[in-house]
């Protein structure tokens, strides 16, 4: 069986509280690995991320803080370690983030990689760190090589396995993993998946971080207009048969963005069989 692992996003209103705690009670008929739950630039959402997490830990699953170090001392960093570690947290999905807007400085952390051998040095084999993975190349990367480079460097650090940014060329997801092992990676990289439910959405998502989405699949999701029935069909259809091809081609796992809903996680799993 595929091992299958969800993203979660810290909700915003009481509401979205409920509708997650929802959406993860149907999620896990799943058995997911991991529950991940992200962390906004410079650690805004820090305290509905660690909520979450405890949430996710009270029922009875791991779950797994997104944790960014850019702009944060040692200092904050090793109290926050402290704090995991006494939450019962043992995986954490660790990235060197983005700047706050008006933010002077990077603080002692440039790098992702910084962060984990900073993880490794102070807590040993404490936690599994999950780390980014961009096979289609980082938006800020300066060429393909160099981003190829700064992920090894993650690794090398101390990083125990990887999950990639979403994509739906999965020749990227191949290539990527192939030249990374050429550089010595033998970690787990896991395909990130992000389920089809919305056409302008997803067409926006992927402009603002750099996912590319073919031509084709561009043109089909516009010609559907507001048919949201069409789009969901066919947004299963693609994804699916990507989930298809990666399992084919053998990879580790897959990680889903579900946007904090359980359906279209659910409807794609079904599909591959990956659940009754």
């Amino acid at each position: 069986m595929t091992p299958i692992s969800l993203e979660f996003f810290p909700p915003k209103t009481p509401e979205g509280v409920t509708k997650l705690a929802a959406a993860r009670q149907a999620l896990y008929a799943l058995r997911p690995t991991f529950c991940s739950v992200t962390y906004g630039a410079g650690g805004s959402t820090q305290d509905g991320t660690l909520q979450t997490v405890q949430a996710i830990l009270a029922e009875g699953h791991a779950g797994a803080p997104h944790f960014s170090c850019i702009g944060a001392s040692e200092d904050a960093i090793r109290a926050q370690l402290q704090r995991f570690a006494e939450m019962g947290v043992q995986r954490i999905v660790a990235l060197r983030g983005d700047l706050p807007s008006g933010y002077g400085g990077f603080g002692q952390f440039r790098y992702a990689s910084e962060l984990v051998a900073f993880i490794r040095a102070e807590t040993g084999d404490r936690f599994h760190l999950e780390v980014a993975a961009y096979p289609e190349m980082h938006p800020q990367a300066r060429s393909p090589q160099a981003d190829l480079q700064a992920f090894a460097a993650k690794v090398a650090a101390g990083a125990s396995s990887a999950i990639t940014q979403f994509f739906f060329n999965a020749d990227a997801y191949f290539r990527f993993v192939e030249e990374a092992r050429a550089l010595g990676v033998n970690v787990p990289i896991v395909p990130g998946i992000m389920p089809i439910t919305n056409a302008s959405g997803i067409l926006r998502f992927a402009d603002s971080c750099g996912a590319d989405i073919p031509r084709w699949i561009r043109l089909r999701l516009q010609s559907f207009g507001d048919d949201s029935a069409s789009i969901k069909a066919f947004g299963l259809e693609v994804v699916g048969a990507l989930c298809e091809r990666l399992r084919a081609g053998g990879a580790p796992g897959l990680h889903f963005y579900t946007m904090n809903q359980s359906g279209p996680t659910l409807a794609l799993c079904q599909q591959l069989g990956l659940v009754s």
